[in-house]
């Protein structure tokens, strides 16, 4: 198992757009693709609260390319993706790393 750990800050006062898109429709598309959350967190202390850090689990490298190959190019995500900024962007900035527990990760 591996872990993505993904970070999206969010230009000042889009963070409830992303939350929204996160719930209403995000992970419904993710259910049908077979990507699994590992959590979901917004900060309350720390550089920005705007911003949103998940994990998600993969059983591979290779799982992983597969599922967010297919996830990215869903018509439901794209359609999604596109109407929750009508409003306007809603990302400044992705950043994302794949991670490894160690032998004595309470995660595996």
């Amino acid at each position: 198992m591996i872990y993505e750990l993904r970070i999206y800050d969010c230009l000042p006062g889009r963070l409830p757009a992303l939350l929204n898109r996160f719930a209403e429709h995000t992970l419904a598309i993710w259910d049908k693709h077979g990507i699994k959350q590992a959590g979901f967190f917004t900060t309350i202390v720390g550089e920005s609260s705007q911003r949103l850090t998940y994990l998600i689990a993969w059983e591979s490298l290779g799982d992983r390319e597969v599922k967010w190959k297919a996830f990215t190019t869903d018509p439901a995500w794209l359609k999604a993706r596109d109407e929750s900024e009508r409003d306007g962007q809603i990302l400044s900035n992705i950043s994302n790393q794949l991670l490894s527990p160690t032998a004595f990760s309470a995660v595996k």
